[in-house]
């Protein structure tokens, strides 16, 4: 009798598990039919306001949630975009009213019944300048799609049509989103994913398209001034070619680079970067002009990684709250470290300038004292704590996977270097995890997946590296420094000690003078020294 009712409180499981199954895929093959049109207009852009039609078809629910994403992927912060949401109405097909409520902060629910067409209007206040939030003022406009559009809940499959009406005084328009007619301000995006990761940019900028490699390429620079057009595209062309030969694939048919004016920071997208500049192309000195090279190879760089290859909690995102993981320190910090690689393949930079910026990687992380206290994988996991983490303490207490990042991709690289006889490197890791997991399994790589694809092409375990990611242990500097037949200062700087247990180092990197055939190999293979 006892095994009696254990089978039957198992078929009951298994029963109450298939009808959740089957209504779970129920409701995504609903869903899958609602259609998405959307348009904005801009009737008083200098009141930083916009105005948002949401057009519905094909509902088969009573109620409708409608959902305003709180944060934009590769900006860990939780947003108050809701707050900025104004005179919000809804109708259906003959324009009648249709109830709706609030189901939490950045949740309406339309009270739509039998109407399966429905109409959402609102207003946004938009007056953040930030890459990750939306601006309007008389001059343009720069619209993160997932700051002013609401989707329909369990919908983020379907795809969206986008309208824009653009200020009568703006003639240009800058984004990754596929134009569907020769207005050029028609759009089309097969998911919402897709369609949020898509900033749009309006005003006057200077466009700029071109072609290379077979693929298609737009520029737009909000402030042109002193641009060298001719070099700038040139180097622009060297840092893609150097990334291809890298990575060997292209994961787009088309890009656009979207540079706003002056201010700081910027953001990777789908098929797009777009970021603030110097507000001129009259660069100080040449190190500005390299430094600004970085910054967008950088950008660049997180096509591959981040965008393709990702964390497995990157992606489907929960837009509603925070999206978790250890792994940005792979993500970020690992860019930093292929973007001066990138820009010495692209002769951008030269050994010295790309060994040079990595020391500085170092002392930023080493000459802290929040490097005693944070590990590389807690400053990822914590990141939505500390992503404006200005508070007194800051630098005592976190450190920045910017920071630590690349000089863990840097140990990986000369550890996989070494024990192959310079046969595999960290690009083999890279380009495997953009094999498997994106292209052949469509998803991201767990933490487990990660370590395991970078032992396999090492050929031993990586145990001690792990450990200098999960903990906060001294690095052994000079062992793998060595492999590429480098040596590092250790000695403290006696102007900058702190405290007893805490002081500054130089942390300079040199050429050894007699080092061994492997050693020179490795140390030509990265940096041609």
């Amino acid at each position: 009798m006892k095994y009696t009712i254990e089978i039957i409180k198992i078929c009951f499981c298994l029963l109450v598990f298939q009808i959740a199954i089957s209504c779970k895929t129920a409701e995504k093959a609903v869903n899958a039919e609602i259609k998405q049109n959307y348009s904005v207009s801009f009737k008083d852009p200098e009141s930083h306001y916009l105005e948002v039609v949401l057009d519905f078809e094909n509902l088969s629910s009573a109620q409708t949630n409608l959902v305003l994403p709180v944060w934009t992927p590769g900006y860990y912060l939780i947003l108050d975009t809701p707050r900025y949401i104004v005179d919000f109405d809804v109708t259906d097909a003959n324009g009648n009213k249709i109830n709706w409520h609030k189901k939490t902060k950045n949740c309406w629910v339309a009270e739509n019944g039998k109407a399966s067409k429905i109409q959402v209007k609102y207003r946004v206040f938009a007056n953040k300048k930030s890459v990750a939030e939306s601006l309007v003022d008389a001059d343009k406009a720069f619209l993160m799609p997932n700051t002013i559009f609401m989707h329909v809940e369990n919908a983020l499959q379907n795809p969206i049509k986008l309208t824009v009406n653009p200020y009568k005084n703006w003639k240009k328009v800058s984004t990754g989103l596929k134009p569907t007619d020769e207005s050029g301000f028609t759009f089309a995006a097969k998911n919402v994913d897709i369609f949020y990761d898509s900033p749009i940019y309006l005003g006057n900028q200077k466009v700029i398209n071109f072609k290379h490699e077979e693929k298609s390429y737009s520029l737009g620079i909000a402030t042109p001034q002193g641009l060298n057009e001719e070099k700038f595209t040139s180097d622009l062309k060297k840092i893609m070619t150097a990334t291809t030969a890298i990575m060997k694939k292209v994961p787009y048919d088309d890009y656009s680079y979207i540079m706003m004016e002056a201010g700081g920071g910027g953001l990777e997208h789908w098929n797009s970067q777009a970021i603030f500049t110097n507000g001129t192309f009259d660069f100080k000195s040449d190190e500005e002009y390299t430094d600004f090279l970085n910054f967008v190879t950088h950008e660049y760089f997180h096509l591959y990684n981040v965008k393709a290859i990702r964390p497995i909690e990157l992606g489907p995102f929960d837009y509603n709250k925070e999206n978790y993981t250890s792994m940005l320190w792979v993500s970020e910090g690992l860019t930093v470290y292929y973007e001066y690689i990138i820009m010495m393949k692209a002769g951008l930079l030269d050994g010295n300038e790309a060994l040079k910026y990595i020391t500085e990687s170092i002392k930023r992380y080493e000459n802290i004292e929040g490097n005693k206290h944070m590990s590389l994988s807690r400053s990822s996991f914590d990141i939505w704590l500390n992503f404006f983490n200005n508070e007194s303490n800051a630098q005592q207490t976190t450190i920045s996977y910017y920071n630590k990042g690349p000089v863990i991709g840097f140990l990986l690289d000369l550890e996989i270097r070494n024990n192959t006889h310079n046969q595999k490197s960290l690009d083999d890791v890279m380009r495997f995890l953009y094999n498997e997991y994106y292209e052949k399994k469509g998803r991201g790589f767990t933490e487990a997946e990660f370590w395991q694809t970078s032992e396999q092409i090492a050929g031993k375990s990586l145990a001690e590296i792990k450990n200098y990611v999960d903990t906060t242990a001294e690095i052994d500097y000079p062992k793998y420094l060595k492999y590429a037949g480098l040596q590092i200062d250790l000695s403290p700087i006696k102007s900058s000690v702190k405290k007893d247990y805490f002081f500054e180092r130089s942390f300079e990197i040199k050429k050894i003078s007699e080092a061994s055939e492997l050693q020179l190999e490795i140390r030509k293979s990265i940096f041609k020294i």
